[in-house]
């Protein structure tokens, strides 16, 4: 294949798998928009309140959640600058940390449900084990008494525009769009160059041990990647095509879904998070941790369910067609 026939076919697959990814994105924005300019979203902040206390965090921080688990993660970021409360680094690492578990869900249940697992079943699997993530961290931070100091000299990394017409969010949400396609576009050629050069094999052989001891197929290695370094937004479109070319067993693909799930944008939120004082202890170190063990459990769990359980719980009845 020359040159210029592959470039034709990488233009091709950016193109339909943006197309693929926007189908979810903007209905998914235009719903969000309309839950915020509804204050409806606030409901449901206040609804979480009662939980966060068991997180050691002040029920204020359940409408930071919810922005976050409603919209994305710099919603979150906003709502918390905007509510002005002080907290330690302890719970602010614990409120980063359960974000970063469960955040952007309208548009990252979507994904995971065109690429194979129950939207439901991936919601609870994300909203409980960021709960029960939240009360563990809680509880190791409170035992040993550390980062009980509310830290100073953190800067608001966001502008906060509450009064923001339709015409700067619509605006916004296509440059959202252009930097989605680009990344897409990244992602294609990068993932067709590394296949090409063999680097794939390579890193399915470093992962392998570790994706092994969890129980997840190797063939499933490649888009676990994509999906812990970049996450299931930027990454879910070549995720979707990744399934839809290839023939993977799927409860292969549920394990990895829900890894990912879990453990995403390792580098990016993480940065974003500490970058407002949370620890990395919590949102890298202990997330990577929590992950591991939650994986382990639940493979061990499910391997000897049939088919036929596995999609009564967890598959989607979705074909993975578009």
């Amino acid at each position: 294949m020359n040159l210029t026939a592959i470039v034709q076919s990488w233009f091709r697959q950016s193109i339909t798998t943006s197309i693929k990814i926007f189908k979810i994105m903007i209905p998914v924005s235009i719903l969000v928009k309309i839950l915020q300019e509804t204050g409806l979203i606030v409901y449901i902040g206040k609804a979480l309140a009662p939980l966060m206390s068991v997180m050691g965090l002040p029920g204020e921080m359940g409408l930071v959640w919810a922005s976050a688990m409603l919209g994305n993660i710099y919603a979150g970021i906003i709502t918390y600058f905007s509510i002005g409360v002080s907290l330690t680094s302890a719970q602010i690492t614990v409120l980063s940390t359960i974000i970063l578990i469960a955040h952007t869900l309208p548009v990252e249940l979507a994904i995971t449900q065109k690429a194979g697992v129950k939207a439901g079943a991936a919601f609870l699997f994300r909203f409980l084990l960021g709960f029960f993530a939240g009360i563990v961290l809680y509880q190791i931070y409170n035992i040993f008494n550390v980062y009980q100091n509310i830290p100073t000299g953190i800067e608001k990394i966001v502008a906060i525009s509450e009064n923001a017409t339709l015409g700067a969010w619509a605006l916004s949400e296509l440059k959202n769009y252009a930097i989605v396609f680009c990344y897409i576009t990244g992602l294609i050629i990068i993932m067709d160059i590394l296949k090409r050069v063999g680097i794939i094999e390579k890193i399915n052989q470093w992962f392998y041990p570790v994706l092994k001891f969890l129980g997840i197929g190797k063939e499933v290695i490649p888009i676990t990647v994509i999906g812990m370094t970049l996450g299931l937004a930027y990454g879910g479109g070549l995720i979707i095509n990744e399934v839809q070319q290839t023939k993977l067993e799927r409860r292969n693909v549920c394990y990895a879904l829900l890894l990912m799930s879990l453990f995403h944008s390792v580098v990016e939120d993480s940065i974003l998070m500490i970058s407002i004082g949370a620890k990395v202890s919590g949102v890298f170190i202990f997330r990577f941790l929590f992950t591991l063990l939650i994986m382990y459990f639940f493979v061990k769990i499910t391997q000897s369910w049939s088919e036929n359980r596995m999609q009564r719980w967890f598959y989607s009845r979705r074909k993975t067609t578009v």
